[in-house]
């Protein structure tokens, strides 16, 4: 959604600066604006790609602790079965 918004706004700015610039200076004008919102994009998909990234190592993290101390749990309550707890 952000992209159609700053493509539209590129464009419309492209079309309102066009009425006193020479061809020339308006093609140049729109290069720029479609390299800019481009770049727009490659900042927000590298966002975004970043966030997904830091949420999975975040759930991965949180998987193994939970592991650990289940495992923790269960060795725990097999050395109080066998009578070897040291409480």
């Amino acid at each position: 959604m952000k992209t159609i918004t700053t493509l539209a706004v590129a464009l419309g700015l492209g079309s309102l600066a066009a009425c006193n610039q020479s061809a020339q200076e308006e093609v140049a004008d729109n290069i720029e604006a479609n390299a800019e919102a481009t770049a727009d994009v490659i900042e927000e998909n590298t966002e975004a790609a970043a966030d997904a990234m830091e949420a999975n190592g975040q759930a991965a993290a949180d998987e193994v602790r939970a592991e650990g101390e289940n495992a923790a749990d269960a060795t725990r309550e097999g050395a109080d079965a066998d009578g070897n707890s040291a409480n």
